[in-house]
């Protein structure tokens, strides 16, 4: 099971020890603050690093891959200029959004919310563990659960086919 970390954007980064990525969601963050959070991240040689929506600070600074949120670029557009092995995963909310970010060429889909967030105020209803079924079967491309995850309903969401989880009051 693929376990993502997710900063909660408060400019300190404290890597949980049980992930496999952690996503730098640091919007308040001048690029060169994110570049040298990412670099530092990359040093440490812990869990691989995803720079959210910004390839060219995850590409400069030797980044695992790049999170594209919902409406960015697409994954056709960044692929051409990657290192070989650099991943790339999406956000999507729907079936047709990971139908269409598997076509454009990314790696992993973040489906969200799967339950009601905990770290944000709840901005669209959530999609909840038959719709994540359902998405998931279908996907060509593995499918990570968001959205309200923690300990207790993890097992749930991968017993509903997902391939892992991301949250970031998961890993507090």
């Amino acid at each position: 099971m693929i376990r993502i970390q997710i900063t909660d954007g408060s400019g300190r980064v404290e890597v949980a020890a049980e992930v496999d990525f952690i996503q730098v969601r640091e919007p308040g963050l001048s690029v060169r603050a994110l570049a040298d959070c990412v670099r530092g991240l990359v040093q440490q040689g812990g869990p691989r690093v995803l720079v959210n929506d910004r390839a060219d600070v995850a590409i400069a600074c030797g980044a695992a891959g790049v999170h594209l949120r919902d409406h960015s670029l697409s994954p056709e557009v960044i692929r051409p200029i990657a290192p070989k092995g650099f991943l790339i995963t999406v956000a999507c909310h729907s079936a047709e959004a990971v139908h269409r970010a598997a076509a454009e060429g990314a790696d992993y889909v973040v489906l969200a919310p799967v339950f009601a967030p905990l770290s944000k105020p709840l901005d669209r209803p959530p999609l909840g563990l038959e719709a994540l079924r359902s998405i998931a079967a279908d996907a060509k491309i593995p499918v990570i659960a968001l959205g309200g995850i923690t300990e207790e309903n993890t097992p749930f969401c991968v017993a509903a086919g997902a391939a892992g989880v991301a949250g970031i009051t998961l890993f507090r």
